[in-house]
């Protein structure tokens, strides 16, 4: 009958010590941490703790969200959780599904954070339209930054000398820019001997 732990942030630069320290205080012994978005279930750490939990185990998270994002997946979690007779309890909602009334808490909160993200992206939808009705809104500003810069940072990080966590901030950019970044270069690196066998030699005359 142990008490186990699961954490999760959604970037890696994100900092889950004080979720695992809410944990431990719970008195939890092990803890799964996962870094990255809870769009969906699709996550080692929280596939391995599903492995890993049996029956008379209690999973502790600090609160439902870092668990799953939507409803749905929420509650298909839990039951996968009960059916291996595993409860669950959640330390900001104060949630234990062992009660009866805990259950229908967890499928209230559930809905209520579903709706509050749905709203959100409601808002944000109806903002960026008027925006775009009134000439004002431009969307995303491009990233720039130093291309000699990228160049020399690309060979170190090739080359296994430094990080892309280093890279993107050195340059200013978020990771996802980066990414983009370095497809998009490749891409160029790729193109270039092909353009350059392409070109015609300069006849010297006779």
């Amino acid at each position: 009958m142990a008490k186990i732990g699961y954490v999760r942030v959604s970037t890696e630069e994100q900092n889950p010590a004080r979720q695992e320290e809410i944990l431990k205080e719970a008195g939890c012994t092990k803890i799964f941490v996962d870094k990255m978005s809870g769009k969906d279930t699709n996550r080692p750490q929280l596939q391995k703790m599903l492995e890993y939990v049996r029956e008379g185990d209690t999973l502790y998270v600090e609160s439902i969200s870092r668990l799953a994002r939507s409803t749905r997946d929420l509650l298909n979690l839990v039951q996968q959780l009960q059916e291996k007779d595993v409860a669950f309890e959640s330390q900001k909602e104060k949630i234990d599904t062992t009660t009866p009334q805990g259950k229908f808490m967890l499928t209230v909160f559930a809905a209520m954070a579903d709706l509050e993200r749905e709203q959100i992206r409601q808002r944000q939808a109806e903002g960026i339209a008027i925006a775009k009705a009134e000439g004002k809104f431009k969307g995303r500003p491009a990233a720039h930054f130093d291309k000699l810069l990228f160049a020399e940072l690309y060979r170190q990080l090739k080359a296994g000398n430094i990080t892309q966590k280093y890279m993107y901030e050195k340059l200013g950019i978020c990771r996802q820019t980066l990414y983009r970044k370095i497809k998009q270069y490749e891409a160029e690196m790729e193109n270039r001997p092909a353009a350059a066998k392409g070109k015609k030699k300069k006849q010297i005359p006779a």
